[in-house]
């Protein structure tokens, strides 16, 4: 009986409701990273925005830096899946395409500035582990952008991984400084000025 009671509560089994506590530190470390900086943010803070006590934090991450990473995981598969299916819904020309992808990766930024915060700002020069995590997203967001400047009969980016690089780099920075600005200009000017940067993708 009170093995079976352990197993599940609220129809959840221990194993669900463990997943379902560190989907809520999860997201309480977006909005606790975005507000106060993820160097001004304690693992208290984080319980708290997650509504948790703070036992439940080791329950499910090593450290401070593990949730982080898992935190920046979530928010850039959200960008990432977003990204890709606006290029799916745009089969036209590349420089429409690349407007409305370019559009919506700086919209995303505008609706959840908290995710803003910590996918262009916060995971930067943290140490080693996480600063691996930010190098190995870059070629995947060169790959994005190279398939969003590409027909769609050679979506498989071309090399010039150096240029995808630099690319990535630059359309990063705009985000930075329009973030840092208060999202001053317009989406669709910032998506223009972005694109300005893309156009070498297609050549």
């Amino acid at each position: 009986m009170t093995t079976v009671r352990a197993r599940n509560y609220a129809g959840l089994s221990a194993d669900e409701r463990r997943l379902a506590r560190r989907e809520r530190l999860i997201e309480g470390a977006i909005r606790a990273y975005g507000e106060l900086g993820y160097r001004n943010t304690t693992v208290k803070a984080v319980c708290e925005a997650a509504g948790l006590t703070e036992r439940y934090f080791y329950e499910s991450f090593a450290n401070s830096e593990a949730l982080l990473v898992a935190a920046f995981d979530t928010v850039s598969r959200r960008v990432f899946d977003r990204l890709e299916e606006v290029r799916k819904e745009h089969p036209g020309p590349a420089e429409e395409r690349g407007h409305a992808v370019l559009r919506a990766y700086y919209q995303m930024l505008k609706d959840d500035p908290d995710g803003a915060r910590l996918f262009v700002i916060e995971i930067a020069r943290v140490g080693p582990a996480v600063d691996a995590v930010w190098g190995a997203l870059l070629p995947q967001f060169g790959e994005v952008l190279a398939r969003m400047m590409a027909p769609d009969s050679d979506i498989k980016p071309k090399p010039g991984e150096l240029v995808r690089a630099g690319v990535v780099g630059g359309v990063v920075q705009i985000a930075k400084e329009w973030i840092r600005s208060g999202y001053v200009r317009s989406v669709d000017a910032v998506a223009a000025d972005a694109l300005k940067i893309c156009r070498v993708l297609a050549a």
